[in-house]
């Protein structure tokens, strides 16, 4: 193999001088550099283009935030009630809860508010959300019901021509169980609406302004993405915490995260729920109501009969309403109520704002 050469010097080569201009431009470059990084090294923190980092997680990206809009709707102008409370009827003293009964009943508590057609427009994508929380049958009472949510789904389908329907939970134990045994599942399936499951890319954090304790929480996302209109559908509940799990306490199932720590101020976070989302409407089953034993129940009886499906645009007044009357606990109300009709513009004092019809 030839031994490389080395290349060629050039021991004459001598460097052409520099002329002033050159000399002067040079200079200033480097001044201009020098000054440059002297200025975003000694900058201070937040100035433009300074280097400082207390923090050291300057690097990471920014977190961006949920947002969830206004969902509710003006109630029309010849309507005087914020709450549709629709009473069973009974045959030889017996109520009649069948499926075309149930219907009924549904659409006279929404009829109370201007319909359900004035609320939901064609095409719109409309997110029910029901209480799932627990792996129970339907009869214990410690999950919405899925006659009621059939029939529910099937009027904004077939009369206010929605595009979608999508029902979703975060429950409390197993989420395909939950869904499975409640009937609730099944129910959706049934009437033509989509099952929203929870994983954990179906969350994101949700900001809600001036909320004591989720100003910044995680929050069951999806199922809300391109959604127009939203439609909470609860149980009647004792609550060994709160005293009464309601409509408001339903949004509870849309947290993520370790929410049980919440349990500490279980009125606060209850109360923030009512900040964090503004629905279209909310409606109450009183069709059973779960007086002992609650939340989770466990035993048929636990659960008494009751006679109305109540349909609310203030789910402050609602739940005072449904607390006096279907959990039958005169006006002790929970404190959780307090708070949120300080917190919103919801007002506990329902009186001049009912509409009740025998359905």
């Amino acid at each position: 193999m030839a031994k490389k050469e080395k290349p060629i010097q050039k021991p004459d080569y001598v460097k052409a001088p520099m002329d002033r201009r050159t000399f002067l431009t040079r200079t200033a470059a480097v001044a201009g550099v020098t000054a440059g990084l002297g200025y975003v090294s000694f900058a201070p923190k937040g100035a433009p283009g300074s280097l400082k980092d207390m923090t050291g997680r300057r690097s990471e990206p920014a977190e961006t935030f949920f947002e969830l809009p206004d969902f509710s709707v003006e109630k029309p102008s010849s309507i005087a009630a914020d709450i549709g409370i629709a009473r069973g009827e009974r045959s030889d003293g017996v109520l009649d809860f069948s499926e075309d009964r149930i219907r009924n009943m549904v659409l006279k508590a929404t009829d109370s508010l201007g319909g359900l057609t004035h609320y939901i427009k064609p095409g719109d994508v409309v997110l029910v959300k029901p209480n799932v929380a627990f792996d129970r049958s339907p009869n214990l009472g410690a999950t919405s019901n899925p006659v009621i949510l059939e029939q529910l789904i099937r009027i904004i389908l077939a009369d206010c021509k929605a595009s979608e329907v999508r029902v979703a939970d975060n429950p409390i134990e197993s989420a395909p169980d939950c869904f499975r045994k409640s009937g609730v599942g099944p129910a959706a399936g049934k009437s033509g609406a989509r099952v929203y499951l929870p994983d954990d890319n179906a969350f994101q954090t949700l900001k809600t302004p001036g909320a004591a304790l989720i100003e910044e929480w995680t929050f069951f996302a999806r199922p809300f993405i391109g959604v127009d209109k939203v439609i909470g559908l609860s149980p009647v509940k004792d609550h060994n915490l709160c005293s009464a799990s309601m409509s408001i306490k339903n949004w509870y199932g849309l947290l993520g995260g370790a929410r049980s720590q919440f349990h500490q101020d279980i009125h606060g976070i209850i109360s923030d729920l009512a900040m964090m989302i503004k629905p279209t409407m909310s409606i109450i089953d009183g069709t059973s109501v779960m007086i002992s034993n609650g939340p989770t129940g466990g035993d048929p009886s636990n659960v008494v009969q009751g006679d109305v499906i109540v349909a609310g645009l203030d789910a402050v007044a609602m739940d005072s309403w449904v607390f006096e009357y279907c959990l039958k606990r005169g006006k002790e109300y929970p404190d959780y109520l307090f708070q949120a009709e300080t917190k919103t513009t919801g007002k506990m004092d329902w009186s001049g704002r009912t509409d009740e019809i025998v359905g």
